[in-house]
């Protein structure tokens, strides 16, 4: 007589589904033992090293390894009973795409991190890793894409057919979408080549701003009045940028009139006047100043110097008192800043002739002035 045990459900006895139910549970047990006694001691000792790899392969442990070998001790156990055609067939279905999951996951994870660390060795590595959100995202894609495919010739299907499709699909795609494709192609210009970064502050044409985020397709500027901008990746690559946060110090050149009225030794005094304005400013260091031409209205000096700060506001400082100091000590010798003026001859029926000066509002004649 058959006992309790030797009593057969669904092709199966009793007995055999314990036993499967005891190796499942024995198994996840020792894991889980594992995982919390082992693991995380190692994990511990290595987060007190330096080096990230090992962190990172502890970590890929604990996330996908594990896991994996939890669903190996499920699936392994249950392939040990007798099941019909179609449940088994389900059965390795999901085994597969479970395996396949983590699998990508971990590749995908590997080479992220592969990625991360070659790039935060280059020059302006911390800025660059901000900035991988689009990378990142095209790299999963490839990888997702890749497993999937694998995935697919596992469970048997015809994946030479699957990705001639692909390619046809690839190809008719990229003929529709080539200005979205350019500009992600120029995504990787940017990321790679860096001609600016997040938080630098840019002139393109007549738009400035300062760069908020760079997408794959688009790149967002915030302009100093307070609306955003949007260009596409295309037009900036193709564009040519002022970047004003390269700038490590402000070479400034602008100049002043004196009136044709000045003697020549107040003119040859003029510059060494200048050099003292401008040297004397904090962070500025004095490049030249030279009496440069004979204007319409003025006789001219320019002047070069350079501001060893790059920030705008303290550029305008230094300016500010430049002139300040320049329009005190050119009045206090006497000397009188040139503005716009224009003389006009004037002929009456007499044969006599008028001066007018447009800007002072006083006209001569024949010489002598009148109010």
């Amino acid at each position: 007589m058959e006992t309790l045990l030797e009593q057969e459900y669904f092709g199966n006895s009793l007995q055999s589904y314990l036993i499967v139910l005891g190796v499942i549970l024995i198994g996840l047990l020792l894991v889980a033992a594992f995982k919390r006694f082992i693991l995380k001691r190692v994990h511990a000792w290595v987060a007190s090293t330096d080096n990230a790899y090992d962190d990172f392969a502890v970590e890929a442990v604990s996330k996908y390894l594990v896991p994996m070998v939890d669903y190996v001790i499920v699936y392994a156990a249950l392939k040990t009973l007798v099941w019909p055609e179609r449940f088994a067939n389900i059965l390795e279905v999901v085994f597969v795409v479970v395996l396949t999951y983590y699998a990508i996951r971990l590749v995908s994870s590997v080479i992220l991190m592969l990625l991360r660390t070659y790039i935060s060795r280059q020059e302006g590595g911390e800025e660059k890793i901000k900035q991988m959100g689009g990378v990142i995202l095209i790299v999963n894609i490839v990888i997702w894409i890749t497993g999937i495919v694998f995935l697919f010739g596992n469970l048997g299907y015809d994946v030479t057919a699957i990705i001639a499709g692909m390619g046809i699909g690839g190809i008719a795609i990229a003929l529709a979408a080539q200005n979205i494709i350019g500009d992600l192609f120029n995504y990787f210009v940017i990321f790679f080549d860096r001609p600016f970064e997040v938080g630098d502050f840019l002139v393109v044409g007549d738009k400035n701003g300062i760069v908020e985020k760079i997408g794959i397709k688009t790149t967002r500027i915030a302009t100093l009045s307070g609306e955003q901008l949007v260009f596409s990746n295309s037009d900036l690559t193709g564009s040519r940028i002022h970047n004003y946060k390269k700038m490590q110090r402000r070479r400034i050149v602008f100049g002043v009139g004196v009136t044709y009225e000045t003697s020549p030794e107040d003119l040859r005094a003029i510059p060494s006047l200048l050099r003292e304005i401008v040297s004397s400013q904090p962070d500025v260091t004095f490049d030249r100043a030279h009496f440069k031409a004979f204007g319409d209205s003025s006789l001219d000096f320019e002047i070069v110097y350079f501001v060893e700060n790059a920030e705008f506001n303290t550029y305008m400082d230094v300016q500010q008192e430049i002139n300040l100091q320049i329009y005190e000590q050119l009045g206090n010798r006497g000397i009188s800043i040139a503005f716009p003026t224009r003389t006009l001859y004037i002929r009456n029926e007499n044969g006599m002739k008028f001066n007018v000066n447009r800007s002072e509002a006083t006209v001569t004649e024949n010489g002598s002035s009148q109010n």
